[in-house]
């Protein structure tokens, strides 16, 4: 009998971890500062780009949330124009996921926005997931378009 050779990273899915479960990370680098790429996230339309429609968020450990598209989650880490740490929970998901959003500034003067998203339920989750921080970061970037030319 011949033996097999399949490694065990050959055997496990994509974007799976003993860890985290099934995760996800998705980053883009756009043409604006970090202190602008903060403002974007966190201004009304860029929360509703990522988070969904909330009335307010205030942006501090603790702050739980509830999107009127049925998202709801809470925030753990808060750090000003670098991270944001959240519980986030889709409307008919069962757990909630673990994302993160990172700022990182780039030696050329842009930013790289980064979605990391762990606790995923199984790969269609990821992949679903995948297409959506992908397609929110697209829309992150035309939002930024003349963005920087705004007054705070």
């Amino acid at each position: 009998m011949k033996e097999s050779h399949i490694t065990r990273s050959e055997q496990k899915p994509v974007g799976l971890t003993a860890a985290a479960g099934f995760q996800v990370g998705v980053r883009r680098t756009l043409p604006i500062t970090q202190e602008e790429a903060w403002r974007l996230l966190i201004s009304p339309e860029g929360l509703s780009l990522w988070l969904g429609e909330v009335e307010t968020l205030e942006l501090a450990r603790g702050t739980a949330f509830a999107t009127r598209e049925g998202n709801h989650g809470e925030l753990r880490v808060v750090k000003p124009m670098h991270q944001l740490r959240m519980s986030w929970q889709r409307a008919g998901w069962s757990v909630p996921s673990t994302l993160q959003i990172r700022l990182l500034p780039t030696k050329q003067g842009g930013t790289t926005i980064s979605f990391h998203q762990e606790k995923l339920k199984d790969l269609y989750a990821r992949e679903q997931m995948k297409a959506h921080w992908e397609d929110v970061l697209h829309r992150l970037k035309e939002a930024s378009d003349g963005f920087s030319k705004e007054a705070p």
